[in-house]
């Protein structure tokens, strides 16, 4: 501990708690299968016990808030394809409901097995908070058996498949459906 009568010796782990540190990853492009540590699944994934297991794009970055969701996923597959650097900055939201400012940084490199990546979560929150102007909000997550939630979850699963596509009518139907879910959410939840 730092007295202040001697100099301390900085540590590593403790610089990089100060900064935000959430956790790290790493990633296996050609099976789709990403390794996380006990920072990153518990804050990312929601669940701490996953530590050291591949899981999918969706199960690593579960609390990712859903207006984030495909831009972010989008980037990703991106630099996948491609290899390079990666940033991002995006929501989460926490098991209490609480939004939280997320930094991705990492890097995907072609190695002789394919596509290998690795990189850290950082919570920027406090930074965000000095830009954003408007306050954040806060989301309440409903019971995952919820058929509600279950059904907005289908939908946002079709839409980016729908985009994928690239029929802008369908979007559209899409969209209004997820709207109209989304509004029966929010009536529930102010009743």
């Amino acid at each position: 501990m730092f007295d202040g009568s001697t100099p301390a010796t900085p540590s590593l782990a403790s610089a990089l708690i100060a900064f935000g540190f959430v956790g790290a990853w790493e990633t296996n492009v050609a099976a789709g299968r990403s390794v996380l540590d006990e920072g990153a699944c518990d804050v990312m994934a929601g669940d701490a016990s996953l530590v050291g297991k591949p899981l999918t794009l969706d199960e690593s970055l579960a609390r990712i808030h859903p207006e984030d969701r495909d831009w972010v996923f989008d980037r990703i597959r991106q630099v996948r394809e491609t290899g390079g650097s990666f940033s991002a900055d995006f929501r989460i939201v926490t098991e209490g409901g609480d939004i939280r400012w997320i930094r991705n940084r990492g890097h995907v490199t072609r190695t002789e097995t394919g596509m290998h990546g690795h990189g850290a979560f950082f919570d920027v929150t406090d930074t965000r908070a000095k830009l954003d102007v408007l306050p954040r909000p806060k989301l309440r997550l409903l019971p995952p058996a919820d058929p509600l939630e279950q059904a907005a979850d289908q939908i946002l699963a079709a839409r980016v498949a729908i985009d994928r596509t690239g029929q802008k009518r369908l979007r559209t139907l899409v969209d209004t459906l997820l709207l109209e879910v989304g509004r029966a959410l929010a009536r529930r939840q102010g009743a």
